[in-house]
């Protein structure tokens, strides 16, 4: 009898310690990998490293020449702010419109989800190397226009220092509007038909109906897609690096590209770190705060 209870005890401890045990080679990775290795980048970034490490600490020096002695790192800034609002805006706008046309049960509508959504299955940098050659004044659109008889026709953003920030806009909204659409129509098929019914009975029109009724309740979903869009913004990097480098000069510099140029092609380790961990903590500031109203309203529920 004691046998067999003392062999129960011993299953139970292993059917609980087991699921512990398959997760801790994950948990031990993402600890060192993740966590380690932004402990070490904060480090670093007290630090005065150039080409190589150097832990001896000098304090904030570092964040201090970044805001009060680099230019660049405005520019990159000002083009931060102006591609995330422009990104996020016309991402919510398109996916937003998509969603309510798709969601009126249209004809071929597996179709259509199809073709808004293909993007999403294609990376930055290949959508950066398809609008680099479809932008570029003499290979992509200015030239096709020109051959079709308008000679005078010129698009050539790409290549200008005051639009170029614009051509990145454009080729991140084609990538990332369909996964907005997607989450609008996942929150439109959510709501209850009986409240369309319902309003559409007190003689009610579909317009006025999505404006005052159904757009408000999505209130969830335009937040999720401002955070997603908003952490795709701030660490931008693969999409400006295919399409524009930066350029012209470092007219599109982003604050992703900021930091690779200076920790690894200038040698100024500790600097590229210290711009690394204002990022970190720009997306910790959006996520955090997300995360404690979304677990405040689970355990509310």
């Amino acid at each position: 009898m004691k046998e067999s209870h003392a062999r129960g005890r011993l299953a139970d401890r292993l059917e609980g310690g087991l699921p512990r045990l398959v997760l801790a080679p994950t948990f031990a990775a993402i600890l060192v990998f993740v966590y380690g290795f932004i402990a070490w980048t904060a480090w670093i970034s007290l630090t005065n490293s150039r080409l190589l490490p150097n832990y001896k600490f000098v304090g904030i020096a570092q964040y201090i020449t970044l805001f009060t002695r680099e230019p660049r790192w405005w520019v990159a800034i000002l083009n931060l702010f102006v591609f995330s609002s422009l990104f996020i805006a016309f991402c919510i706008a398109l996916g937003l419109i998509l969603a309510v046309l798709l969601d009126q049960r249209v004809r071929a509508e597996g179709f259509f989800r199809t073709i808004y959504l293909y993007p999403m299955a294609l990376s930055f940098i290949v959508t950066g190397a398809a609008w680099k050659w479809i932008l570029n004044p003499d290979l992509g659109l200015e030239r096709l226009v020109q051959q079709l008889g308008f000679s005078g026709f010129t698009f050539r953003w790409l290549v200008d220092s005051k639009m170029a920030i614009y051509t990145v806009v454009l080729a991140a909204v084609w990538q990332s509007a369909g996964f907005v659409l997607a989450l609008f129509l996942a929150g439109l098929r959510g709501i209850d038909d009986s409240i369309i019914k319902a309003a559409q009975v007190d003689g009610a029109s579909l317009p006025r109906i999505y404006w005052r009724i159904i757009i408000p309740s999505l209130r969830p979903v335009f937040l999720s897609s401002v955070i997603i869009l908003s952490h795709i913004a701030i660490k931008s990097f693969d999409l400006v690096m295919v399409l524009t480098r930066g350029g012209p000069g470092y007219s599109t510099d982003m604050p992703a590209t900021f930091m690779y140029a200076f920790a690894f092609n200038r040698g100024r380790l500790a600097f590229g770190a210290a711009s690394a961990m204002v990022m970190f903590l720009a997306v910790m500031a959006l996520i955090v705060p997300y995360l404690y109203s979304e677990l405040r309203g689970t355990r509310n529920a």
